[in-house]
């Protein structure tokens, strides 16, 4: 492999977390005047079927156990989308990336707790880390809001979503693993936006705008990205470069106007990335190269 191959897909990937940044922003104008549950569809049914059109051969390597396997990843990682939206309505753009960030905490100790992994040291003073900026970032008082605490939830739906990647990544195809996973979140939100209040699509340009921008990019092109720079790069780095995704985060809310960064919520932010950094370099390689959101 060259050099200029692996240059491109640091600089690949760094636009993917750049992306995923910038969605933060941007779905606050797609929450603006439609429901969490009818951005969702919307967002997952326009993923998932420009994913076909692409490729549409990967459906003939859906298995009876890839829809098993990948119903599992596609509940958990759609939980996590969803918990995530409710928090992003509730609360601030640069707090959402910054909590959501909070799955490389929960993805060890999860991994301990429910697989038996090894915790490392360096791990454990991550947690600390990232706790102490968390009530740096979000503490209101001695309480924590609903906004954040749905965050966090979505955090944690994400980390089941890594370990469960992790363990059946390695027996499936990537593509229509993928799809299968998007395919889930599609039909599970617009169900629930069906009995909620019956479906809605977005209502106005900003909203279709911001809705189609993290559909096909943040959703179906961010994910063929990631799988194809993965391809290029060392697991660790991959998920090192993925961490900017909180920092993208906070300056697009900054230069939206959306937020005004204080000296209390820089530290505490900077205190999260550093411990995601320090977590990252000390993690199983396999489990850094399933970060995904």
């Amino acid at each position: 492999m060259t050099r200029r191959v692996q240059i491109f897909a640091l600089i690949a990937l760094t636009s993917v977390a750049a992306i995923w940044g910038a969605s933060f922003v941007l779905m606050k104008d797609a929450l603006a005047g439609q429901s969490v549950d009818d951005f969702l569809a919307t967002r997952f049914i326009i993923a998932t079927v420009l994913l076909i059109i692409i490729q549409p051969q990967s459906l003939t390597q859906i298995s009876p156990e890839m829809v098993k396997k990948g119903f599992a990843l596609g509940l958990f990682l759609g939980s996590g989308y969803l918990f995530q939206t409710i928090g992003l309505h509730l609360t601030t753009a640069a707090t959402t990336g910054f909590l959501t960030g909070l799955y490389v905490v929960f993805t060890p100790i999860l991994g301990a707790l429910v697989l038996k992994s090894h915790v490392t040291r360096n791990e454990w003073i991550g947690v600390v880390m990232a706790t102490v900026g968390l009530a740096l970032l979000s503490f209101k008082g001695f309480t924590i809001g609903v906004g954040e605490l749905s965050v966090l939830l979505s955090a944690l739906f994400f980390a089941l979503h890594i370990l469960g990647l992790g363990r059946w990544s390695e027996k499936f195809p990537t593509y229509p693993l993928t799809v299968v996973q998007l395919g889930t979140i599609a039909i599970l939100t617009s169900a629930l936006a069906i009995v909620d209040k019956g479906y809605e699509p977005p209502n106005t340009n900003q909203e279709w705008k911001a809705t189609i921008f993290t559909a096909i990019l943040a959703t179906s092109v961010a994910f063929l990205i990631q799988t194809w720079s993965q391809s290029k790069m060392d697991a660790t780095v991959v998920a090192v470069v993925l961490t900017l995704e909180v920092v993208f985060a906070a300056l697009f809310a900054v230069i939206a106007g959306q937020e005004t960064l204080t000296v209390k919520a820089t530290f505490g932010g900077t205190l999260i990335f550093a411990a995601m950094l320090l977590m990252q370099v000390r993690q199983n390689p396999k489990a850094s190269s399933a970060v995904n959101q």
